[in-house]
């Protein structure tokens, strides 16, 4: 349960935004709602540079990875939802033109009920998640930069600016490892990410939203829960908690955090994305070893999915093909997540829907999409033939408090990637001795 008295009571109010000063590798902004919703699409050679996105230099976030990445992107900080990126574009080396990726990305709900029935809530669109933007400590951006974004809709009008925005690289260990041909070779590389990050306090919990991009094409997104747990939900007659300090006492009532994000695909600066499905199969007959079939079925219309067995999806560029011809797509990989049977909307790992202006949040959603229309993702799921597919992506997680919650409550995380499937003809931090080994190559003796 929420705790009122955390915080007092505040008017929603609109807002402008403000800008923010370009400072090192990576440049960041907070830009208005809308500010950036196209992405331009130029070449990267130094010859003829990539100009600059549709927004202004201060609302862009810019990072030259090791191995010669480019990251692009936009963002501004919606009232609601957060904050928001735009007109993601990947150019890795050996590309002169930035790939589009996303049109838009952002979270679309963190919908928490607990097990006793008594409550739920809709964090992002009942609970004001995107007014809890919090201040940053210097310490929290190593070696980047924090920004201000000025909050719309601000609690307290007389203070909308929070120092709330990281954008830096963090280390993600070895991009690759592979033992060269000749004795004692090995090919080896240490990566960087971009992290994009924000905190969100939302009554006793804080919620931490990273985007991170990698040297590869690999996309990571995630929401982290610390803060603390709510002393108003301890009820020790429901038997539905966990015994939390001396004794058994005092429980802390069990709860889910069901988060949703929405990603509005641009594949090579196109809307119209293809989505495809994967199931494989595996049979063994009498004295035979086993064999593992996969079949592709094209998602034509709009579908609720689970990833049982298994099953993956991607969604493939209608507009551009890698190098060897094969057309570029980007695959949905879940994290690990525990599905909440409770409601529609979360019955299902993943979402297909026809692009609607309205269909903004996957559930209590604020507009009014017209009569029978519905609030949540699942009422979108009607038959619909998908030519402007939109990926809603829901990840659990089954909150059974414990001792060393208490205090503050170590992160706990869920999300899921974004991985590149032929985006690029090789691995675009391939190094130079193994350019070559693109399809069969026969070993030397």
């Amino acid at each position: 349960m929420r705790d009122d008295q955390r915080r007092p009571a505040r008017d929603r109010l609109g807002a402008a935004f403000g800008a923010c000063v370009l400072l090192g590798a990576a440049s960041v902004a907070a830009g208005p709602v809308g500010a950036a919703q196209a992405a331009g699409q130029a070449s990267g050679t130094a010859k003829a540079p990539a100009p600059a996105p549709a927004c202004s230099s201060a609302y862009r976030i810019e990072q030259r990875l090791d191995g010669g990445t480019v990251w692009r992107m936009c963002w501004h900080y919606e009232s609601n939802a957060g904050l928001v990126l735009d007109d993601v574009s990947y150019q890795p080396k050996g590309e002169s033109r930035p790939i589009k990726v996303l049109t838009t990305a952002k979270l679309a709900q963190i919908h928490v009920p607990y097990d006793d029935g008594n409550i739920e809530y809709d964090d992002l669109t009942g609970q004001g998640f995107a007014q809890g933007l919090q201040q940053l400590d210097p310490a929290e951006c190593p070696g980047g930069t924090i920004k201000t974004v000025k909050v719309p809709g601000a609690w307290d009008p007389a203070h909308p600016n929070v120092q709330g925005l990281c954008a830096t690289t963090r280390s993600r260990g070895h991009a690759y490892r592979m033992a060269g041909e000749k004795p004692g070779k090995v090919y080896q590389a240490q990566g960087k990410d971009l992290l994009v990050y924000t905190v969100n306090q939302v009554g006793w919990y804080e919620y931490i939203t990273e985007w991170r991009f990698a040297g590869d094409g690999t996309m990571t997104m995630q929401v982290g829960a610390t803060g603390t747990l709510s002393p108003m939900d301890y009820d020790a007659g429901d038997g539905r908690g966990w015994p939390i300090g001396k004794g058994a006492k005092d429980y802390a009532t069990s709860h889910s955090h069901n988060v949703f994000w929405r990603l509005n695909f641009g594949l090579d600066g196109s809307p119209k994305s293809t989505v495809e499905q994967y199931d494989s199969k595996t049979t063994q007959a009498s004295g035979q070893l086993p064999k593992t079939k996969t079949t592709r079925t094209r998602v034509g219309k709009e579908q609720a999915g689970d990833a049982v067995g298994a099953r993956w999806w991607r969604v493939v560029s209608s507009a551009g093909k890698n190098k060897d011809g094969h057309p570029r797509s980007y695959e949905i990989v879940p994290g690990h997540t525990v599905k909440y049977p409770g409601r529609g909307y979360t019955r299902h790992d993943v979402y297909f829907t026809e692009y609607n202006k309205c269909e903004q949040f996957a559930s209590n959603n604020l507009r009014n999409c017209g009569p029978g229309a519905g609030r949540s993702v699942d009422k979108w799921v009607n038959g619909q033939t998908l030519k402007h597919p939109i990926a809603w992506v829901n990840i659990g997680f089954h909150h059974i408090a414990r001792d060393e919650d208490q205090e503050p409550m170590p992160v706990h995380w869920q999300g899921f990637q974004l991985s590149p499937r032929d985006v690029t003809a090789m691995n675009p931090l391939t190094p130079p001795a193994l350019v070559d080994h693109n399809g069969h190559k026969e070993q030397e003796g």
